[in-house]
């Protein structure tokens, strides 16, 4: 008996519905043929972690649930960058804005929302923008750069974080919101005035019962005026104010809509041949927005299309945390003030902690806990089950570990929580699950349980429960320490890679992966990039650089923009520039018509916009005038931000700015595990900000004093001071000695900061300001290997390496009809 394969088609790529079909192929694989259109340009991600993403903590290649090679595993079409236009329910068929018809059996809307726009005058002026997607945060990421004032208008989860991220990216931020507290949807006035308090010690500026009256600008956007006739200046303005369920085309195609498109309890439509799933769905008058609900309409949807229609849609309050780095907040349920209710409530102003719990019947309806929220897993058992808290009610406000005769250490506490009791609120994973997966398939790292259960997988501030429950289940062979392999295609770490790499002599890619015993046939997106720095930096003699392992920007030496075209920035060595190199670069940029033209934070200029087969022509201008590449994509030292020092300023001890050059000049061309960028400041003031960059020097009266390891993305750190030293030479010396030292220790893509934690500072100081022998030998190594790394790639682009990269694959043209 042969079986019909049936046509599902999917509008939308969110979370909602990657996490249907995992669900769907596991329980009826084969049964679908699968057909998605995204209206996005790219694949599925993980939209949780676009604050990280805006921060710098994240990549977005990191933030990818479903890369390209799911769809093609799982024989998906999908359609990039494709808007459903019409859904024709008669015909059984959908029509995207490119001209595509797709038929279907079945179908599932997963539009998901879009965000609301405040109608006052000035909300489409250039510089206004959401918060949203990938796009909002690339163009938020552009904006960034200037690092001039931002205003964010909504005070709640995503205009904090939008605020957070921005004001670690360098710019003046000021929240505006129009009611009295912060997040009153979901904190109380006690938690609002400490979550302000925290946002306020961040040097975020916020402005509470601000009512938006117009965006002001002539041309683009100039600042905010409110109802109080003041005005906030602006370059940039985020409108978080809320989202609406994206309807209309379930709406135009005649399905049942109110606030959102209404389904059942099995997320089944007005249509038997259609479901929604996401935000764009309402299911008995509720319509959601965060993930967990959203995951089980995605559990329960995938059921109904496998045939099995048991599983049903049930509200369940979901907690509510914010993202932002030191703000430990959690809040579930209903806290308002009602007749019957009551609530305990514990303050420790010391240690800014807030924890109040509000009872109806002695059972929890609702918990605010700011500052201390270990016990949030607990308290929501509690609150799911409808627990009688009378026995305990006395030590409820203290937590799990103040139940019984003496507190309980931590793990007792995890211990003592049932089976059923939800650990991953994202993802909606329970206690039991975790650790029936260890037991069962004999997991023994985190990223091991994140892959079979998806515990701690998405925003990770569960991450230290599931690891408890790691330590009760598997005792002594759990060991957080252990080895992470480098990516499923090896179960080797990057650190014993390294060391084979060098002690077997293992000169090419192949022979790696040959004689390490690689699981795949030609490795994977996360290995390949990092084997290929690891023979460049080893073998820097002998390796040829493999241009098919590195990621788009690397190959083309531009930067690519969410538009397809490219960005370009010229090395301007330790960001000095005379008037000739400023006329070639105007000319260029007249010259290839180049829309925009960026100052950028490192003292460079970026041109932006440029078609991807006139990258080889503007390089060859450039070149002309002198201009090598800034390396701004690379995992390299891209630049030495300097003060003009000693030669103008009346502060000034040294002459930063030639050091600047000087390094900048000796160093450029060399590749590091991640990026890199250094400054030199010529004084105290440190107007070059070195005390944050990866590597930076600060002038004194008695000489150089060396810092390094510093963090200004979702992790905020000064940097540690190495050393001081007396003259230049000697400064050239020890940073060129501790970058190679990096360069050979480093992981691939791990920041010097976290290198330097892992290793430990004293021992990078020992080698590096102590030991004279290994600082020399790290120094000769790295002049070796630079006679081999500074080659200007545009150079050798514009003479005609890799011209396929910039030759269209083939020009279309269209034929008109006979």
């Amino acid at each position: 008996m042969t079986t019909t394969t049936e046509k599902l088609v999917i509008i939308g790529n969110g979370m909602a519905p990657g996490r249907m079909l995992e669900h769907l192929f596991e329980q009826a694989p084969g049964r679908y043929d699968v057909t998605i259109f995204n209206a996005e340009p790219r694949v599925n991600y993980d939209r949780i972690m676009l604050s990280p993403v805006l921060s710098g903590e994240k990549s977005y290649e990191q933030i990818v649930i479903h890369g390209d090679g799911w769809y093609i595993d799982n024989g998906i079409t999908l359609y990039k960058g494709h808007r459903i236009v019409a859904i024709d329910r008669g015909a059984k068929t959908v029509t995207s804005d490119h001209g595509v018809m797709e038929p279907y059996d079945k179908l599932v809307i997963a539009t998901g929302s879009v965000p609301f726009i405040i109608p006052v005058p000035g909300a489409d002026l250039p510089g206004v923008i959401t918060y949203r997607d990938v796009d909002d945060v690339n163009a938020m990421l552009l904006a960034a750069q200037s690092r001039e004032k931002a205003v964010v208008i909504g005070g709640g989860l995503l205009g904090l974080e939008a605020a957070a991220g921005l004001a670690h990216r360098g710019m003046d931020v000021t929240v505006l919101h129009v009611m009295p507290t912060l997040m009153e949807r979901q904190l109380d006035p006690a938690a609002g005035y400490l979550l302000q308090k925290a946002v306020e010690e961040r040097g975020i500026k916020v402005i509470c019962k601000a009512n938006t009256k117009a965006i002001v600008g002539e041309g683009r956007v100039e600042g905010v005026a409110l109802d109080d006739d003041r005005v906030i200046g602006a370059s940039l303005v985020v409108m978080a104010v809320g989202i609406r369920p994206n309807v209309a085309l379930a709406r135009d195609a005649g399905l049942a809509v109110n606030r959102g498109i209404v389904v059942d309890a099995g997320m089944q439509t007005s249509d038997g041949n259609i479901l929604a799933v996401g935000e764009c769905a309402e299911v008995a008058g509720q319509v959601y927005g965060l993930v967990a609900p959203l995951y089980e309409m995605a559990r329960i949807a995938a059921s109904r299309l496998a045939g099995d229609r048991g599983p049903a849609f049930v509200h369940s309050d979901t907690p509510t945390k914010l993202k932002v780095t030191g703000i430990d907040l959690y809040s579930l349920g209903d806290f308002a003030e009602g007749e019957g209710r009551e609530e305990i409530v514990l303050r420790d102003a010391t240690a800014g902690v807030y924890k109040r719990i509000v009872l109806k019947d002695n059972r929890i309806i609702g918990t605010v806990l700011y500052g201390d929220t270990a016990d949030g897993a607990w308290l929501n058992n509690l609150k799911k089950k409808g627990a009688d808290i009378s026995a305990m009610r006395d030590t409820l406000i203290f937590g799990q570990a103040y139940q019984g005769a003496s507190p309980l250490d931590p793990l007792a506490a995890v211990a003592a929580l049932p089976d059923d009791a939800e650990i991953c609120g994202c993802n909606g994973v329970c206690k039991g699950k975790i650790t029936g997966a260890i037991t069962a398939s004999g997991l023994t790292s985190l990223e091991e349980v994140r892959a079979h259960t998806k515990a701690s997988a998405s925003c990770g501030t569960c991450t230290g429960l599931v690891e408890q429950l790691m330590t009760l289940t598997l005792g002594d062979r759990y060991n957080p320490a252990a080895v992470t392999p480098m990516c499923p295609c090896t179960d080797l770490g990057h650190d014993d890679v390294r060391r084979l790499i060098k002690a077997k002599g293992l000169k090419t890619i192949p022979a790696v992966m040959q004689e390490l015993e690689w699981k795949t046939s030609c490795g994977c997106a996360k290995c390949r990039p990092a084997l290929n720095y690891y023979l460049v930096c080893d073998w820097p003699d002998e390796y040829a650089d493999d241009y098919q392992s590195r990621f788009i920007n690397e190959r083309v030496h531009a930067n690519i923009q969410k538009d397809g075209t490219y960005s370009v920035v010229p090395r301007m060595w330790g960001g000095m520039t005379s008037s000739k190199e400023l006329r070639a670069i105007a000319d260029v940029v007249d010259k290839f018509k180049i829309p925009a033209v960026k100052v950028t934070g490192g003292q460079r200029i970026d041109l932006l916009g440029i078609e991807k087969e006139d990258l080889p022509a503007v390089w060859a201008d450039l070149g002309k005038a002198g201009f090598v590449s800034g390396q701004a994509y690379a995992k390299g030292l891209r630049t030495v931000k300097t003060c003009v020092g000693s030669d103008w300023c009346r502060f000034g001890t040294q002459d930063s700015t030639g050091l600047g050059i000087r390094i900048e000049k000796f160093m450029w061309g060399s590749w590091t595990p991640a990026k890199l960028k250094m400054a030199v400041s010529g004084c105290p003031r440190n107007c070059a900000e070195a005390t944050c960059k990866d590597i930076g020097i600060i002038c004194v009266d008695s000489g150089f004093e060396i810092h390094f390891a510093g963090a200004a993305g979702l992790d905020i750190k000064g940097t540690e001071v190495l050393g001081l030293v007396r003259t230049e030479d000697e400064a050239l010396q020890h940073i060129v000695a501790l970058t190679q030292m990096y360069r050979e220790q480093g992981r691939y893509l791990e920041r010097i900061y976290k290198w330097a934690k892992r290793i430990g500072v004293d021992e990078i100081r020992r080698q590096i300001m102590e030991d004279g022998d290994k600082r020399q030998a790290y120094y000769e190594r790295f002049v070796f290997s630079q006679k081999f790394a500074q080659v200007d790639p545009w150079s050798e682009r514009v003479s005609g390496k890799d011209k396929h990269e910039f030759n269209p694959m083939a020009v279309i043209q269209k034929e008109a009809a006979e």
